[in-house]
């Protein structure tokens, strides 16, 4: 079990194709902030079908996209 596994879960449930994640909002459904570890975290998304596109250090958010790859 990942420490991230509830964000995962919020991103599934959303069910979009792209998602812009305010920092606020992550912290809001994890309980804590992220930090650097979330650099290798991500990529447990891959599972689920998506992916982190891009980190704004600057808009504090973070967009998720579904892997179309995956989608037939």
């Amino acid at each position: 079990m990942s420490k991230y596994d509830p964000l995962w879960k919020y991103i599934r449930q959303k069910n979009c194709d792209s998602l812009l994640l305010s920092f606020n909002l992550i912290y809001d459904i994890l309980g804590f902030e992220i930090d650097h570890s979330f650099l290798t975290y991500k990529k447990e998304l891959k599972d689920d079908g998506y992916y982190v596109k891009k980190i704004s250090m600057k808009n504090k958010t973070i967009l998720v996209e579904r892997n179309q790859e995956n989608e037939i």
